[in-house]
This record gives structure tokens, C-alpha cells and sequence, in this order.
């Protein structure tokens, strides 16, 4: 009896994994990871050091307020960071816009789907039934 609860939630565990959504979702992430690396990459490697040449070869990281003696408030790295979170934010927001217009264009080109065989077998039944009464 213990077993069959264990293959039953097992077999109820394969189906979950195995859903298309949870596959979908899996690789949102990993893919996200990735880009994420490549808009870091941008920012680090091609925003900042461009940034740089107008504030007279500073980098974001190092900008800082001292607070006291040996304490210091390092701001620069917290900009960096909202840098790539609004740059990540702006490339999904295209992506999902991209990926948006594709469906419509899909879903425009899709011709409306014909009867159910139901809804056939009701016409006839209906039909039949105006000739019985004719």
C-alpha cells in the first residue's frame, strides 16, 4: 500500500516536471542567466568605460562618500547595478514586444477553426428534423 503511494507520487512528480510550462520556465532561466552575463558584459565593458571619458577617467565603481575615517558610502557599484537592471528590464521588454507581434501574426493567419463534430451532428439532427416536419 506504501508503494503505490510512492509510485503515485512519483509518477505525479514526472508529470509536473515534465509539463511544458515547467520546461518553458526552466529555460527562461537559463537563458536569462545568460543574458544577463551579456548586458553585465555591455555595461561593464562598453557603458562604463564610454561614462568614464565624461567624468574624467572615473569609474562607476569607484565613485564613494565618506562618511567618517576608514568608512565610506561606495554608491557607484549600487548605480552600476541599477544600470544593468534597467538595461536587462528594456531587452526583455523588447523581446516580449518581438515575441507578442509573432503570436498576433500567428494567430492572424490562422484560419478559424470549423465546426466540432458535435456541433456537425446537431445541424444534421436539426436538419432532419425540419424535413420530418415538412
Amino acid at each position: 500500500m506504501g508503494d503505490s503511494k510512492k509510485t503515485s507520487f512519483i509518477g505525479e512528480f514526472k508529470e509536473f516536471i515534465t509539463r511544458g510550462s515547467v520546461m518553458d520556465l526552466a529555460i527562461g532561466i537559463i537563458i536569462g542567466g545568460a543574458f544577463s552575463k551579456i548586458v553585465t558584459s555591455l555595461v561593464n565593458d562598453i557603458l562604463i568605460p564610454f561614462i568614464s571619458i565624461f567624468t574624467g577617467g572615473a569609474s562607476l565603481a569607484d565613485w564613494s562618500l565618506p562618511i567618517r575615517e576608514g568608512v565610506s558610502l561606495n554608491y557607484g557599484m549600487f548605480v552600476q547595478s541599477v544600470i544593468d537592471f534597467l538595461l536587462i528590464a528594456f531587452f526583455i521588454f523588447l523581446l516580449i514586444k518581438l515575441i507578442n507581434r509573432f503570436r498576433r501574426k500567428q494567430e492572424a493567419a490562422a484560419p478559424p477553426p470549423g465546426p466540432s463534430r458535435e456541433e456537425e451532428l446537431l445541424t444534421e439532427i436539426r436538419d432532419l428534423l425540419k424535413k420530418q416536419k415538412s
